[in-house]
């Protein structure tokens, strides 16, 4: 499933800080569904990389300042595409929010499911873990997660940020002590929605953002 209050509120917080924000209504699988999801969503979310840069919002766009957030399974599909090897298709930056990034280890069973099918082996599983697929060409990222998430482990987080750390790409890692899973913008968890906030600096930082905006 897709969730609401993590997508046109969050792209108007994004437009708040000056950047151009699109939605993507991925496909999800739907209910009672056994086979495999994957690859659509990651194609889907490939193609609206490639239209984005091409121009096709209209929009003033930097084609070489693109990038992707992604919220919980959102998480998984969003580290996923920037691990893809096409270039054209990866983004440039990665706001990953209490992301599923293992199918491995502590996996979301949902997602796995989701994803590969039911009885997915160990080998598919691995290969769609966005953990083992980072390499030196994936772009850094901005990764929060609770430390007790009840539904998807903060080890996810801590994996992805390990994972581009150990290839030397950039990566800053926020866990917050406590929250549920699905926050969103966190506008009800007044010490969780500083996420935001250190979201904007670290944008800042990546120079997407004036330092005075």
């Amino acid at each position: 499933m897709t969730a609401d209050h993590e997508a046109e509120p969050v792209a108007r917080w994004l437009a708040g800080l000056g950047l151009h924000a699109v939605v993507l209504p991925y496909p999800v699988a739907p209910e009672g569904a056994t086979g495999p999801l994957h690859p659509a969503p990651l194609d889907a979310a490939a193609a609206a990389v490639r239209w984005v840069r091409a121009g096709g919002t209209g929009l003033d766009v930097d084609a070489g300042r693109v990038g992707v957030l992604g919220f919980s399974a959102g998480g998984h599909l969003a580290a996923t595409l920037s691990t893809v090897e096409d270039a054209g298709a990866r983004p440039d930056a990665t706001v990953l929010c209490y992301p599923v990034v293992s199918l491995v280890a502590e996996p979301h069973v949902g997602s796995v499911d989701a994803l590969l099918g039911t009885g997915a082996d160990a080998d598919a599983r691995a290969a769609l873990s966005a953990d083992r697929r980072v390499t030196a060409a994936t772009p850094p990222a901005f990764v929060w997660h609770t430390a007790d998430d009840d539904a998807v482990p903060v080890s996810h987080a801590v994996r992805y940020a390990q994972a581009l750390w150990a290839v030397g790409v950039p990566a800053e890692l926020h866990v917050y002590p406590t929250g549920r899973h699905g926050l969103g913008l966190a506008t009800d968890d007044v010490h969780v929605a500083r996420w935001a906030d250190a979201c904007a600096a670290w944008l800042t930082q990546l120079g997407w953002r004036a330092p005075d905006a």
